[in-house]
């Protein structure tokens, strides 16, 4: 079986050992618990459109190991071309979830980051990480899993390094190193898609000096290992998710979040890759963040059109016309492609790893994160005001109330302008939950913070050619370094 079906999919996350909570109460069945039914069924229609002739070249690929078909959520970044169809990809699941499928995007990024981390790690130093990789990588294509991806530690004083911290847990960190395997203990907190995963896949938080090197580990695991403690986050809109009718406007997505809290959790020798190697700890990270911050702009670009359609729904059904708003949804589209076209330009400026992986170009791939942390918002706001106050606001009666024996035909009547109460309330609720509910996802901070994209900008901007290049043009000889 290279390609699950959808009725696979749910059965595979049915039989994991129920070790998710939310509100002090276990999660026994995600597939049909309201806190995460919304998030499998985004991350199910990779599996349902991998069966769709229409959907099926953009989620499906060939497995560089074997040659056969996989999910796309599987493959290694061999070309550019394969990172213009990932973007692609991301941006049709906005479009047919309305949110982003994180349990499989994140762990992605971090199967990507480690397949050229393991390596130079093996070049250099002799080790069998990149062939266990491979190994493990090869039966989870031909299982089809879903990977979410773990890179967040909760860090504690951020002043400290780990190994300065009073309780050395707030970074996830190797406790005892046994012939047969390791074990960890610590968290990984703020992980999206948990919910929806077969595995997570651990990669190192940051880079490490020598006195850390107990945090540079990297390792995949089962979701429900033993030892492992997973809690749902809450979200503004957690009960507005579990509502009926259009207060509930996407029953097919929305974003979950969790903290995981390792304690002495053992893993195997074949699933670890990287224990200790804290020189690679950074390039690890580097690795991670050029894809994901390349194709976010993909991401967010199918938010946005989400955010164009549904306002313009919302001031078609109060009777008024698009051209009056053309100046704000070129704006929106300006927004969209801007994000859409760096991520494109990064790939397409990417180089190849002597692994054969390809490598997104680090500085376009950083300037996308800086715009996806704010293009996006500019277009909620956008979307707000042409959809008008009912949206913004959300100040509109439920579903429930809606469909009241009592009442309902008056908020009918008095929803109802050029079209139906009902439609005008269904696009309405629709922007307010791609603006303000679990349609968002994390732009600002989701795959770091935009300082951190900041500070990679400035390491390989290059300023200094820039300073020659300048000296030249001007006729300066005189030498002029950087003053102290």
């Amino acid at each position: 079986m290279a390609l699950k079906t959808y009725e696979q999919y749910l059965k595979s996350l049915r039989k994991m050992r129920p070790n998710i909570y939310k509100f002090d109460q276990p999660i026994t069945d995600v597939t049909t618990d309201p806190a995460t039914k919304c998030t499998v069924e985004g991350h199910a229609w990779t599996f349902k459109g991998a069966f769709d002739e229409k959907l099926k070249p953009l989620l499906t690929t060939k497995s560089h190991i074997t040659g056969e078909e996989i999910s796309r959520y599987l493959s290694i970044i061999m070309s550019a071309e394969d990172m213009y169809a990932n973007s692609d990809m991301k941006r049709m699941m906005f479009h047919l979830t309305g949110t982003c499928t994180g349990g499989r995007c994140a762990g992605w990024c971090a199967l990507n980051a480690m397949f050229p981390t393991t390596w130079e790690m093996d070049e250099a130093n002799g080790t069998d990480y990149h062939k266990r990789l491979l190994t493990w990588l090869e039966k989870a294509q031909a299982e089809d899993i879903t990977i979410a991806g773990a890179i967040t530690d909760a860090k504690g004083d951020r002043t400290k390094s780990p190994s300065q911290q009073d309780d050395k847990d707030v970074y996830l960190h190797l406790k005892e190193k046994r012939e047969d395997g390791i074990v960890v203990r610590g968290a990984k907190l703020m992980i999206c898609g948990v919910a929806a995963s077969n595995e997570i896949f651990v990669i190192p938080g940051s880079g490490y000096r020598e006195n850390d090197a107990d945090c540079a580990i990297s390792f995949v695991i089962p979701r429900d290992i033993e030892g492992l403690t997973i809690v749902e986050t809450r979200h503004p809109n957690d009960t507005r998710d579990e509502e009926e009718g259009f207060d509930n406007p996407v029953k097919e997505g929305g974003i979950t979040q969790a903290f995981l809290f390792f304690e002495d959790v053992f893993i195997p020798n074949e699933r670890v890759f990287m224990c200790g190697e804290h020189k690679y700890s950074m390039k690890a990270i580097s690795y991670f963040i050029m894809p994901y911050r390349a194709a976010i702009g993909g991401c967010v670009a199918g938010q946005g059109d989400i955010k164009i359609g549904s306002s313009i729904l919302t001031a078609r059904t109060n009777g008024l016309n698009s051209k009056v708003f053309k100046d704000k949804l070129t704006q929106m589209h300006v927004n969209n492609e801007t994000t859409y076209g760096l991520g494109i330009a990064a790939a397409a400026r990417g180089k190849k790893h002597p692994s054969g992986a390809w490598l997104c170009d680090p500085l376009l791939s950083n300037v996308n994160k800086v715009h996806v942390a704010t293009l996006p918002y500019d277009n909620s706001v956008l979307a707000q005001d042409i959809a008008g106050g009912i949206a913004e606001t959300g100040c509109m009666p439920s579903y429930k109330d809606f469909k009241s024996k009592k009442y309902g035909h008056l908020i009918e009547k008095y929803m109802t302008a050029k079209h139906s109460g009902e439609s005008r309330t269904r696009a309405a609720r629709l922007v307010e939950w791609c603006t303000l509910g679990s349609g968002v996802p994390g732009c600002m901070h989701g795959g770091g913070s935009p300082d951190g994209a900041k500070l990679v900008i400035r390491s390989v901007a290059d300023l200094e050619s820039k300073v020659q290049m300048a000296k030249r043009l001007a006729g300066i000889t005189e030498d002029m370094p950087e003053p102290t």
